[in-house]
């Protein structure tokens, strides 16, 4: 085509990408104009010299990126039909544009540079080294003609190591070819990266005149303003190689890295005081540090940890921190910080017992380096290094170091320090508020990442007193002496609480909470690291008697003090005598009010926030930890402790329901050191008499069985006029909630003795198995059985709560009462809490609130008494008559009116523990009756929810609830999902051996699950059915829904269940009805489901693993011997991919070897 034509094609080109890029251009216009410009791209014979001609530098930036990228496109989508002449002339072409055709480095466009170094990679990747076996020699001669040329030099061989290295976008052969073409000449490469990066930093040091450090480098000049450009011009082309070194320092051997005494790291070590080199040098030192591989290979690493290279090191650190806060800086402290935590990873590594690698001199220096990123007052810094100390502690060498001994001390005085809550971006109280507003975007970010760090602290000085735990006790004892002394600082923001209270801000507050922390990590510590005879039991009880005298008004420093006080419970156990002082101040907390009328005049008007109600709880769990951990040390004071508990549950509005059964849960605890049958069946005899007469009465049966009666009696029928202040009802809610509780409570504790001997001979043991297993009885079984029909029935009637003639009668202020409350649906929704509501604001606000609490929470703890009712009484309670059909007929009844959110907790806390407590004899007798069923039932229900789910992303994929994550669709669906995971976790449990038990007895809630999958799966092969798995596979139609539910969630939109189900439960479950002849139309239904699911989650390489290797497994058990017809569209769609192929080929050898 003649040359007037390549310029008309050209003209209207450009005329096309201006349209295409004027903001003024109609939609219709740059549709139009997009086009013709891709049809150009795609069809036109002439694309070349149109491309080369637009990307002339005469013309615009943005029509020379345009003609670039014409030539990018002919070399990734026709190089392979083109004439070898024309390759040769559009790469002659290209690199002629490399040469003279762009503008200087400084004013040329980053767009521009970037394409055209996309174009040589992407001939590079076609034709080296078998075509172009001179390429690395032509970008040498490139390189030699100036700066322009030599940065895009460095962006080409950047791009190069991505694409074959890091990316790995090009296919496996030639990946292969180009890599070890790379290898064979990685010493030529490095050469010319460390030659350009020297030349152009000396080149760029004396014309700024910056300090010499090296001989090499000539004395310092004074900066010449004219030679400005050409300075900055050097500077940048430095900073090309750096990112250029930085993407072969990951991959390549060692050995280049630590060639000619480690120039390469020597260098990067006096860049780091170059402030425009130095992120860039900061870069590619901590790749290298951070290198793994053989120890050997690794230990020139340790020239670093030299006089020079410390030097370098500590010197640029102080230089960036003594500037200020500035961004660049900042950048530039994480990465040193980064390097010396490498460095320190590095130095754990190497050094060892059977290694001849020594503790470095400057291993001193590096320590005191260390502490100070360690003191820094940037949060995120100071994290940092937390991982490092740790591995530092706890190694088998340095761990015994004198020097690390003597930075002990000062870690944990540096900790004391960290422990302390402050950095928050929003607020201005600390120098470390400033940084944390690069680091974080919210108070919530922070907090979050504020509570992990803690945590990690807590573990680093668990280690650090592990080598010196009298340090730490010490400091501990300091800080808390100081603290009980110090004055209350509330700060500028007053707690809701009461006037002069702390609130989670106030200066006080966060320094009681950090010592709190402290004094709990290392003293529990010290405990489990010193003998009996080197604790200092003296010390410690002084300071337990200077918590116990210390009196305060403020719940969230009562709450620290309460915590101070089990930390140092230990000690008691040398001094028993002072068990009574520690009760007296356990009980006071337990009552504890801000206005102390509250105690005895129920005020609904003043509900007690959360800061007072978890000194409460606090105190309560104490008791309860106290009673549980150090039982044969309260047992003596027993009578007491009664009496006391006795004393506070007389008055019925002193405690609330969950504080009263706290403290009886403390009692049965510490009844179970009766070790006698009869006496302890007589104490909860009398500690429940009062629940039982409540319980068992006349009227409370009547409420407990009629749904329209409780909804009377709770008060949820009521029209209440002030929300806020009016609650008739309350007290009634309260006394169900009491009974429902202590049952709980007492379920939950009683127990008998460990020891068989001792269980014989306080009366416990009742007989034998036919294992040999013991046979025990619990005492408190009587008193729970005959509570028993009560309880169904209130089940029975909250489950018929939710029929829709029931709600209906719900009154008007609690239309919502059954709904979830709000911090349900954030926690599934994974939305933060406000900080401030954690503490400030009352547990439940209005009427509804609270009436939204009593039915959740009743609801779960009525199926957690069930669900500990099997581990507790056994026998007695498997063998109550007629169980399943009770269970069935209360429990199970009007499922499908009942939400998702109320079925998983029964799933969880009542059958999956009921299924795993019972043993094998009463399988068939109450576990296959119950969850026949329920199997049944819960695929059917299952499978509609996914079709609803399905059909909804099919009618509209854009949304809206995609963009609203508070939405009530993207509620009900993350619900869905996260009950398909608890139903295929229970049929797991019930199921596969093995595999079930070790799976959480919770589920997680949340939505990024997916993330955390492995990508390598293989199914166990000692996956076995269990013999209740076994029981229920007999049943037909039990049969028949867990292998549909099992398959079918295969296609459903949850990939963790997907991967789950498919590793532990799918082929367990088929290979029970292998023995029998299943239809084709089965068959093929399985195999498809499995395509059906590969379809769904294919792209997650766990689910493909999982998926192939079952479709293999059915296919050589089932398909391959089977006249069943597949599904041809799913077939035939997947059997293109390279794992159904390479499948169909091992089939396909093996058949014809038959």
């Amino acid at each position: 085509m003649s040359a007037e034509q390549v310029s008309s094609l050209c003209e209207q080109l450009v005329k096309a990408v201006t349209v295409i890029m004027d903001p003024a251009s109609t939609q219709r216009y740059r549709l139009e104009a997009l086009k013709f410009c891709e049809e150009f791209k795609e069809k036109c014979p002439i694309c070349v010299p149109c491309g080369l001609k637009l990307a002339e530098k005469t013309q615009t930036a943005i029509v020379r990126h345009f003609g670039l990228q014409i030539l990018e496109h002919v070399v990734k989508f026709r190089w392979n039909n083109m004439p070898r002449l024309e390759k040769v002339y559009l790469k002659n072409n290209v690199m002629g544009l490399i040469s003279s055709g762009t503008q200087s480095i400084l004013e040329e466009e980053s767009h521009i540079k970037d394409v055209l170094s996309r174009i040589v990679v992407e001939m590079i990747k076609r034709e080296w080294p078998q075509h172009w076996p001179d390429m690395l020699k032509e970008l040498d001669t490139l390189s030699k003609q100036g700066e322009t040329q030599t940065e895009l030099v460095m962006f080409i061989l950047l791009r190069l190591a991505e694409d074959v290295v890091t990316f790995q976008t090009l296919p496996t052969q030639r990946r292969r070819d180009i890599q070890q073409t790379l290898t064979q000449n990685m010493e030529k490469i490095f050469s010319f990266l460390l030659t350009t990066l020297q030349q152009n930093v000396n080149k760029y040091r004396r014309m700024v005149g910056a300090p010499q450090e090296q001989e090499a480098l000539t004395t310092p000049q004074k900066t010449d303003l004219a030679q400005e450009p050409k300075a900055q011009a050097n500077c940048r082309v430095g900073i090309a190689a750096l990112n250029t070194l930085a993407g072969y320092i990951d991959w390549v051997a060692l050995s280049h890295i630590t060639a000619d005494n480690c120039k390469l790291l020597e260098m990067l070590c006096l860049l780091l005081n170059e402030p425009e080199l130095q992120i860039g040098a900061a870069e590619c030192l901590l790749i290298a540090v951070s290198r793994k591989g053989k120890l050997e290979d690794r230990k020139p690493l340790m020239v670093l940890f030299g006089d020079v290279a410390m030097h370098y090191i500590l010197s640029a650190a102080q230089t960036a921190d003594g500037e200020g806060l500035v961004e660049k800086h900042y950048v530039f402290l994480k990465r040193l910080c980064q390097v010396l935590c490498a460095l320190g990873s590095q130095l754990c590594a190497l050094l060892g017992s059977d290694s001849d690698v020594e503790t470095p001199a400057n291993f001193g220096k590096y320590l005191d380096s260390f502490l100070a990123f360690t003191t820094h007052p940037s949060q995120f810094l100071r994290s940092s290094t937390q991982i490092t100390w740790g591995a530092l502690f706890r190694h088998e060498v340095l761990s015994r170091d004198p020097l690390l001994l003597a930075m002990i001390p000062k870690y944990l005085r540096a900790s004391m320090t960290n422990l302390v809550k402050v950095g928050f971006p929003s607020k201005t109280d600390s120098p470390s508020c400033e940084y944390s507003r690069f680091d974080f975007d919210s108070d919530e970010d922070f907090n979050a990442f504020f509570n992990s760090f803690r945590a990690q602290q807590g573990e680093v000085m668990r280690m650090a007193c592990r080598l010196d735990p009298r340090t730490g006790f010490q400091m501990a004892g300091e800080w808390l002496k100081y603290q009980l002394t110090a004055p209350v600082d509330t700060g500028p923001m007053n707690s809701k609480t009461g006037e002069g209270l702390c609130s989670i801000f106030s200066p006080s507050f966060v320094q009681w909470d950090a010592m709190t922390f402290f004094s709990e990590s290392v003293i529990s510590q010290m405990f489990r690291t010193l003998d009996k005879d080197q604790i200092p039991v003296n010390d410690g009880i002084d300071l337990l008697q200077l918590v116990l005298n210390f009196e305060t008004k403020d719940p969230l420093i009562l709450s620290c003090v309460l915590t101070n006080v089990s930390a140092l419970f230990p000690f008691v156990t040398y001094r028993p005598e002072y068990l009574p002082q520690v009760l007296s101040k356990l009980f006071a907390s337990v009552t504890f009010e801000v206005i102390e009328e509250s105690k005895f005049v129920m005020s609904v008007q003043a509900p007690r926030t959360r800061a007072v109600k978890n000194v409460r709880r606090h105190a309560c769990s104490s008791i309860i930890k106290m009673c549980r951990d150090y039982p044969q040390l309260v047992l003596p004071n027993f009578e007491m402790l009664y009496n006391h508990v006795k004393q506070l549950l007389s008055n019925e509005l002193l405690l609330t329901q969950m504080e009263k059964c706290a403290l009886m849960e403390a009692l049965v605890l510490i009844s179970n050191q009766f070790k006698d049958y009869e006496r302890q069946k007589a104490f909860l005899e009398e500690l429940m008499a009062p629940v039982a007469g409540l319980w068992l009465s006349p009227e409370m049966q009547r409420v407990l069985s009629d749904p329209e009666a409780f909804i009377s009696y709770v008060g949820a029928d009521n029209k209440i006029a002030d929300p806020v202040l009016e609650d008739p009802s309350g007290l009634n809610r309260s006394r169900i909630s009491f009974c429902v509780y202590t049952i709980l409570g007492v379920v939950k504790r009683a127990r008998w003795p460990a020891a068989t001997e001792e269980a014989k001979a306080g009366g416990f043991l009742v007989g034998y198995m036919p294992s040999g297993s013991p046979i025990y009885r619990n005492p408190c079984t009587e008193q729970v059985l005959k509570l028993l029909d009560n309880l169904l029935a209130l089940i029975r009637t909250h489950n018929n709560l939710y029929k829709p003639e029931m709600v209906a009668r719900l009154g008007e202020t609690f239309a919502k009462a059954l709904d979830m409350l709000e911090v349900e649906k954030n926690a599934i929704l994974g939305l933060p809490q406000p900080l401030l509501e954690l503490y400030d604001s009352p547990v439940y606000k209005t009427v509804l609130e609270r009436m939204q609490g009593f039915f959740c929470t009743l609801y779960d703890n009525c199926f957690h008494i069930l669900g500990n009712a099997g581990p507790s009484m056994q026998q007695d309670f498997y063998t109550v008559e007629g169980l399943a059909t009770q269970l069935l007929s209360s429990a199970f009844i009007n499922l499908n009116n009942i939400p998702d959110y109320r079925l998983r907790p029964m799933l969880r806390v009542f059958v999956k523990p009921l299924v795993l407590s019972c043993p094998s004899e009463y399988y068939e007798t109450l576990v296959c009756p119950m969850l026949g069923p329920l199997f049944t039932y819960l695929h059917m229900r299952l499978s509609q929810k996914w079709q609803v789910i399905n059909q909804r992303s099919m009618l509209c994929e854009d949304d809206a609830a995609d963009d609203n994550p508070e939405s009530q669709e993207m509620l009900e669906e993350q619900l869905v999902r996260l009950l398909t995971r608890e139903v295929m976790d229970l049929i797991t449990v019930c199921c596969v051996s093995k595999k079930g038990v070790e799976h959480n007895t919770t589920a997680a809630v949340d939505g990024d699950d997916d993330e955390a999958m492995a990508t390598e799966v293989t199914p166990p092969a000692s996956a076995e059915l269990t013999e209740l798995g076994k029981c229920l596979m007999k049943q037909e139609d039990v049969c028949t829904a867990l292998l549909i539910t099992a398959y079918a969630s295969l296609s459903w939109k949850d990939t963790l269940s997907c991967q789950r189900t498919t590793t532990q439960l799918c082929w367990p479950l088929l290979k029970q009805v292998l023995p029998g002849n299943l239809l084709p139309d089965a068959v093929s239904w399985f195999f498809t489901s499995v395509l059906k699911g590969l379809q769904t989650h294919g792209q997650h390489d766990g689910c493909m693993a999982a998926l192939v290797h079952l479709a293999f497994q059915i296919y050589e058990a089932l398909v391959r011997n089977s006249t069943c017809y597949l599904d041809a569209r799913l077939a035939g769609e997947w059997w293109k991919t390279n794992p159904m192929r390479a499948w169909e080929g091992r089939a396909a050898s093996k058949a014809e070897l038959c």
